[in-house]
């Protein structure tokens, strides 16, 4: 197997998994804390979990211009989760 296609791999795996799990739950927490909901320790955990894949995903991301949109919408919608939680932290 050569290099880019081991990336290929590893790529569409990293999409699927956004796809089908990262950005519903993703979508799901920020429809809540938009609601002035707070975030409970499952979600914290979970954001941690995908900032941290953000890191792996970002040296892809790079080498792919195809995907730095996606890339950069990704982190964007998980800034905007994490900013309006902080806020609703602050008021309660």
């Amino acid at each position: 197997m050569t290099e880019h296609s081991k990336d290929d791999g590893v790529v569409f795996a990293l999409l699927e998994r956004f796809e089908k799990f990262r950005l519903p739950r993703a979508l799901d927490i920020k429809k809540r804390v938009d609601n002035g909901d707070r975030l409970n320790d499952a979600d914290i955990a979970f954001l941690q979990r995908v900032m941290h894949d953000a890191d792996e995903v970002k040296r892809y991301a790079e080498k792919r211009p195809d995907l730095q949109a996606l890339y950069a919408r990704a982190v964007n919608l998980y800034q905007e989760i994490t900013k309006k939680a902080l806020e609703n932290e602050q008021r309660s």
